[in-house]
C-alpha cells in the first residue's frame, strides 16, 4: 500500500498542474509578466515572445476578448493588425475595463481615442524616429536616432512623448536637436494607464526597423511598462536581411568563393536585368541601376529603373567574371548582351555623339531613357564603362566593342585639357556650341579623384596599348600636379576617404608604364593615409576632408537633411564605411597596387578588406533579390547596415549594380583567378582599331 501524499507534495502536483494549462508560451515562477495580445498570430511581436521566451501570453481575436481573458493586472496588447490601410479603434467601453480590472493598455495606430484629436493617416519621407523622453534610461538616451522603414502615422497633439517622428540631421544622434515640427509616435496617456503607439511599432521585423539593439530596448521598455517589476530582457531575432557573418566568427575556407558565386548570383536574381519583348532576362535589354536606399512596409526595396552605362558595364563585367570562372556560358551570354545593348543598340552612342563631325563623337552617355541622363557626358561614368567592357572582353576572348571603346578613349582626351584634368561633366548643350578644342586647349586644374582618376587610369592602360606618348604625357602630369596639391588643394565629393581610395588604381598603373621611386612613393603615401582608417574587422572608416573643400557635406542643420547628395557620417569618427564611393575602390586599387609592386602592405589590407567583404555581405531568405548584394553603409561597431541616410538618391541602403557589386564582385573573381586586371585584359587587341579612330577624332595629333 503506497503513503498518502504530503502537504507539500499536493502543493507541488497543483503547482505543476496549473503550468499545464498556461496558454501560448511557458510560465516558469508566479512572477512571469502577464500580456494579452489582440492581434493576428504572425505578428512580428507575439511571434517573436510565443516562441522564444517565458511567461504568459494569450491571444486574442479582438479587444473584447481580451478584456475577458485578461487577468488582473495584465498587459493588453492592441496591434495594429491591418496596418497601414486601417487604423484601430478605441470606445470608452474599452478603456473603462482597462481600468476597472487595473490593466495595462498598449495600442498601435489608433484611428480613434476618446479624448484625444486625431487626423488622417500621413507617410513619412524625410522624418526618422528621435527618442525625446527618458522613457528609455540610460540604454537609449535623449536624441538617439532610429529607423521606421515605410512608416504610416497617425498624426496627434501629446505631451511628454518618448519617441518622435522629425527631419534631423545626424548619423545615430540628432545633433541639432529636435526641430518645432515634430509627431509623437510614443506616448503616455495622461489620465488613464495606457501607451499609445502612433504607427505600428510591432511591425520591427518585417519592416526591418533599424538598428536592431536599439529596437530590443524599445520592447523591452514598452513590455516593462505593460508589467512593471517583470523585466523582458531576452528578446532577440535574426532580422530578415543581415550580414552572412558575425564579426569575431571563424570564416569557413571556402568563405571568399562562396561571397564571389553569392555575388554574381545576386544580378540574376535581383530582378534588375530587364526583360525583353519574349518575357526573357538575357541581358539584351540592359541591366538597371540598383535597388534605392528606401524601404517598404513589407521589407522590400524599389528599383532604380535608370539604364546607366557605367552600371551596365561593370554589371556585365561582373557576370562575365562568374561566366568564366564557373564555366557557365549562360552568364557570358547575358554579360555580351548587356554590352552590345548599350554600346550598339541603345542611344548612347547616336544623335552628336554617332556623328564624326561632331564634338561629342566618341562619348558615351551617362544613362538612357531620360534627358538628364542622355545630355551628360561624365569622364569618370565612360572611364568605368570602358574598364567593364575591356574586361568582358578580355575574359570572352572577344574584340567586338574595341572600336566603340577607342573611340570614347580619344574622345575623353580630345576633351581632356592641356595640363591633363577634364571638366567633371561636359553636357551636350556645350558640345553642340563649343568644338572640342576649346577643351583640348583649356587648362583647368581639378584636384578631384572622384571625377579624374579613373579615366587616368584608362589613359595608362591605352597608352602601354599603342604607345601614343601623349596620353602618357597629360596624365602623368596630372597626376603629379594632385600629389603636389595633396590634401589641402583636393576636392572631395562626399569624404576625403574616397578620394584617396581612387587614386589608388592610377598609381598602381603609373608603375606599370613608368616605374620609379617617386610613384611608388606616391602610391604609399595615398595607401598609408588611407589605411590609417582601416579598422581590425577590415572595414575602412569614412573620413571628410578640409572644410570647405567638400562638395557634399554632412547636414549642416535638420533642414537640409535629404536635399541633397550626402556623405554616410555626420562627423568624423561615425564608424561607418562606404561600399559605393570607398571601399569597392580601395578593394581595387589595392589589389592592382599588390600586383604591380609586390608590396606586403597592400596585400594585407586587400586580405583584410576581402575577409570583411565576405562577412558583410547581405543574406536574406525573406529578400531573395537582395540576398548576395552589398549595401552603401556598414556601421563596423554595431556589425549592421545603418548610417546617415541623407543621399537624396543613393542612401544608407541602396544597392548599386555597378559602382557597389560590380567591383566588388570583379575583384573576387580576379582573386579567384590568382590575376591582376591589368594582366587580365594586357592581351587586348584595341591597338588595331588606334588609327582608324585617330584618324577620326585626332587628324593633327
Amino acid at each position: 500500500m503506497k503513503p498518502s501524499p504530503s502537504f507539500s507534495q499536493i502543493l507541488l502536483l497543483l503547482a505543476i498542474s496549473l503550468c499545464s494549462l498556461s496558454p501560448t508560451g511557458s510560465t516558469t515562477e508566479s512572477k512571469s509578466p502577464s500580456y494579452v495580445f489582440c492581434c493576428e498570430p504572425g505578428n512580428d511581436l507575439f511571434h517573436l515572445l510565443a516562441e522564444n521566451t517565458q511567461g504568459t501570453f494569450r491571444r486574442a481575436d479582438t479587444i473584447e476578448q481580451a478584456l475577458d481573458i485578461a487577468p488582473k493586472g495584465a498587459g493588453i496588447l492592441l496591434l495594429a493588425d491591418s496596418y497601414p490601410e486601417k487604423t484601430t479603434s478605441l470606445t470608452p467601453a474599452t478603456l473603462k475595463q482597462v481600468k476597472s480590472k487595473s490593466l495595462r493598455l498598449y495600442v498601435e495606430y489608433p484611428g480613434d481615442i476618446p479624448g484625444v484629436s486625431i487626423l488622417p493617416p500621413r507617410e513619412t519621407k524625410w522624418e526618422r524616429a528621435v527618442i525625446s523622453s527618458d522613457f528609455f534610461g540610460d540604454k537609449l538616451e535623449r536624441l538617439r536616432i532610429l529607423a521606421i522603414h515605410g512608416c504610416r502615422f497617425v498624426p496627434v497633439e501629446a505631451q511628454n512623448p518618448s519617441i518622435v517622428l522629425a527631419r534631423v540631421a545626424g548619423f545615430d544622434t540628432a545633433v541639432f536637436g529636435l526641430p518645432q515640427e515634430v509627431y509623437p509616435v510614443l506616448f503616455e496617456m495622461p489620465d488613464i494607464p495606457a501607451l499609445v503607439a502612433t504607427t505600428k511599432l510591432s511591425h520591427f521585423i518585417t519592416g526591418r526597423y533599424a538598428p536592431k539593439e536599439d529596437w530590443q530596448t524599445i520592447w523591452e521598455g514598452i513590455l516593462a511598462w505593460l508589467q512593471p517589476g517583470s523585466p523582458m530582457t531576452d528578446l532577440d531575432w535574426t532580422p530578415t536581411v543581415h550580414p552572412a557573418h558575425d564579426k569575431n566568427t571563424i570564416l569557413p575556407g571556402d568563405a571568399e568563393k562562396q561571397a564571389f558565386y553569392r555575388g554574381v548570383t545576386w544580378f540574376l536574381q535581383s530582378n534588375l536585368i530587364v526583360q525583353n519583348a519574349n518575357g526573357r532576362r538575357d541581358g539584351s535589354r540592359g541591366i538597371c541601376e540598383g535597388y534605392s536606399a528606401g524601404i517598404c512596409q513589407a521589407g522590400t526595396q524599389e528599383m532604380s529603373r535608370v539604364i546607366r552605362g557605367d552600371c551596365n558595364g561593370e554589371s556585365a563585367m561582373a557576370l562575365a567574371f562568374g561566366g568564366e570562372i564557373q564555366r557557365d556560358g549562360e552568364k557570358l551570354s547575358i554579360a555580351r548582351n548587356i554590352l552590345d545593348h548599350y554600346l550598339f543598340e541603345s542611344r548612347a552612342r547616336r544623335g552628336g555623339r554617332g556623328d564624326p563631325n561632331h564634338s561629342a563623337y566618341g562619348l558615351i552617355a551617362w544613362g538612357v531613357g531620360d534627358t538628364p541622363w542622355e545630355i551628360a557626358n561624365y569622364g569618370d561614368d565612360n572611364a568605368r564603362l570602358l574598364l567593364g567592357t575591356l574586361a568582358v572582353a578580355a575574359l570572352s576572348d572577344s574584340d567586338r566593342w574595341d572600336l566603340p571603346v577607342m573611340e570614347c578613349l580619344l574622345a575623353n582626351y580630345r576633351t581632356t585639357g592641356k595640363l591633363g584634368f577634364r571638366l567633371n561633366r561636359i553636357d551636350m548643350p556645350d558640345l553642340d556650341k563649343n568644338d572640342w578644342q576649346h577643351y583640348f586647349n583649356g587648362e583647368p586644374a581639378i584636384y578631384a579623384p572622384h571625377y579624374q582618376a579613373y579615366l587616368w587610369a584608362c589613359l595608362l592602360w591605352a597608352y602601354s596599348q599603342t604607345g601614343f606618348e601623349p596620353f602618357l604625357q597629360k596624365t602623368e602630369n596630372a597626376i603629379r600636379m594632385t600629389m603636389e596639391a595633396y590634401p589641402d588643394q583636393w576636392e572631395w565629393t562626399d569624404g576625403l576617404a574616397q578620394e584617396r581610395a581612387r587614386m589608388l588604381l592610377p598609381l598602381a598603373w603609373l608603375i606599370r608604364v613608368r616605374d620609379t621611386p617617386q610613384h611608388r612613393e606616391w602610391l604609399k603615401q595615398i595607401a598609408v593615409d588611407l589605411l590609417a582608417f582601416q579598422d581590425s574587422s577590415g572595414a575602412i572608416r569614412e573620413h571628410l576632408g578640409k572644410p570647405g573643400m567638400g562638395a557634399y557635406d554632412p547636414p549642416q542643420s535638420n533642414e537640409e537633411y535629404g536635399k541633397d547628395e550626402a556623405t554616410l557620417l555626420q562627423e568624423n569618427g561615425d564608424p561607418v564605411c562606404d561600399l559605393l564611393y570607398t571601399t569597392n575602390f580601395a578593394f581595387l586599387g589595392l589589389h592592382e597596387a599588390a600586383s604591380a609592386t609586390g608590396d606586403s602592405l597592400y596585400l594585407e589590407a586587400e586580405n583584410k578588406l576581402a575577409e570583411f567583404l565576405c562577412r558583410i555581405q547581405i543574406r536574406s531568405e525573406a529578400h531573395p533579390e537582395l540576398d548576395g548584394g552589398w549595401y552603401r553603409a556598414f556601421d563596423f561597431r554595431r556589425w549592421e547596415y545603418w548610417g546617415s541616410s541623407a543621399d537624396i538618391g543613393w542612401g544608407a541602403w541602396s544597392i548599386e549594380s555597378g559602382w557597389t557589386q560590380g567591383w566588388i564582385v570583379a575583384v573576387l573573381g580576379l582573386r579567384q583567378m590568382g590575376i591582376s586586371y591589368w594582366d587580365l585584359t594586357s592581351n587586348s587587341k584595341i591597338e588595331n582599331q588606334f588609327p582608324r579612330a585617330k584618324e577620326v577624332l585626332l587628324p593633327s595629333q
